[in-house]
């Protein structure tokens, strides 16, 4: 890291997430501008920023949010959101509270079983529509739910795409991570929910007004186009299979989201430019820019600098490394996107592995999965689900800054990863 490009590119980073942070300009608007620095110093190249499956564009998540933005662009014309928005507070009582923590656990077991940002992808509208419908706060409650999507995301394999990276390096399966992590994740749920108690509590405030009007509607008449329903229904199950069944099928998520997409078009009289005009362009294109920015990092040799140095710090020590690589992945993880990240740092992590001996399901492995996952929500753009609603909510007019997100997030990830640390502790050492 002693070349010029390599600082080039570090003053390329902090400066564009410096505009990020302050809002000065739009996020993607900043994130475009600073890729296009990172190719122009020659941080990275066309080659790179575009084909390289370690520092380009990952064009599956790309791809995966793309597909599954038309998806619930066509299931918005069915009036099905309404619908869910009406039955979830008529279910909570119309108490402000309750729907959240409804949103809450709703979202941290879809985020398990599906992935992160395809259950923020299908939640988020109908939070918009219930806020709305009580006149509350939305951004309290579409914070609440990014939080509870990056825990419950954590409990499995296809939770995060994080998970999926160090499944496929250290050859884990989806029963180890229920078995490792999720036994966590269901003491963080409620955590999580008292914590968003406390943070929110000036949010909570019942309209008898506005309650009593929601009560005494009826659900079902929301539904705009019951067909058009049932066909988004049935793509949104084979959909969900596919995700499911990934490891029988060996299709990419992306695939499966893009396949779902051309089928509902396909088989519904809905315009395609019309299912176009819903998808979020500009979250598309920040994802884009952000990942050749770490492209550019990866590429000079910067990220593998840190990462390396910190392998070096943790040597043979397992204890005092887990809790390193915990800690210190939850704060890079909040500092540059989970993904990118744990794709540079899991070959390392394996090499860490090998020379203390350890199996496929060593502790190290954990540290990791569990300091990227939970250290995503610590800023707005810490994870993809993250980046993804802040999207949804601008589009809404009911914009999300990013102090607003992260003052929140800082406090649940500090509460989280210690709570981790205690368990990390306890599980491999404590009881060893």
């Amino acid at each position: 890291m002693n070349d010029w490009q390599s600082w080039a590119a570090i003053v390329v980073f902090i400066g564009t997430y410096t505009l990020i942070i302050s809002e000065k300009i739009h996020r993607a608007a900043a994130a475009i501008g600073g890729a296009a620095l990172m190719l122009a110093i020659g941080a990275t190249d066309d080659r790179s920023a575009f084909y390289s499956e370690h520092s380009g564009i990952d064009w599956n998540v790309i791809f995966l949010l793309l597909g599954m933005m038309m998806i619930v662009g066509v299931l918005k014309k069915t009036g099905m959101f309404e619908y869910l928005a009406i039955w979830s507070v008529k279910r909570a009582r119309a108490k402000p509270f309750r729907v959240m923590v409804m949103l809450i656990v709703i979202t941290a077991i879809a985020s398990a079983l599906l992935d992160n940002v395809t259950t923020v992808l299908l939640i988020a509208p109908v939070t918009l529509l219930v806020c709305e419908r009580l006149a509350l706060p939305s951004a309290p409650f579409l914070i609440a739910e990014v939080l509870a999507s990056n825990v419950g995301g954590t409990a499995t394999l296809v939770g995060d795409p994080p998970n999926i990276i160090i499944a496929s390096r250290a050859g884990l399966t989806f029963n180890d991570f229920l078995v490792h992590l999720a036994p966590l994740c269901v003491v963080l749920l409620p955590v999580l929910i008292a914590l968003c108690r406390f943070l929110f509590r000036k949010s909570f405030l019942y309209d008898e007004e506005r309650a009593e009007e929601v009560m005494a509607l009826e659900e079902r008449e929301a539904i705009r186009d019951s067909r058009l329903l049932i066909q988004g229904l049935i793509v949104l199950v084979l959909v969900v299979a596919g995700f499911v069944l990934h490891p029988v099928l060996h299709f990419e998520p992306s695939v499966v989201a893009l396949l779902g997409a051309g089928l509902l078009i396909a088989v519904s009289t809905v315009r395609t430019g019309e299912v176009l005009a819903e998808v979020e362009w500009p979250t598309l294109a920040f994802f884009a820019g952000l990942f050749i920015m770490i492209g550019g990092l990866i590429e000079t040799g910067v990220i593998g600098e840190v990462s390396e140095s910190l392998a070096n710090v943790i040597g043979e020590h397992e204890l005092g490394g887990s809790m390193l690589l915990l800690g210190a992945s939850a704060a890079l993880s909040g500092i540059v996107d989970n993904i990118p990240y744990v794709a540079t740092m899991a070959p390392i992590t394996s090499d860490l592995v090998e020379s203390m001996g350890g199996g496929a399901d060593h502790v190290l492995w954990w540290s990791l999965a569990l300091g990227a996952d939970l250290g995503g929500n610590a800023t707005a753009i810490g994870a993809s689900a993250n980046v993804v609603v802040l999207g949804i909510a601008e589009r809404n007019r009911q914009p999300i800054s990013f102090w607003q997100f992260t003052k929140y997030g800082l406090v649940v990830t500090a509460v989280t990863v210690a709570l981790a640390a205690v368990y990390v502790w306890v599980r491999y050492f404590g009881m060893s």
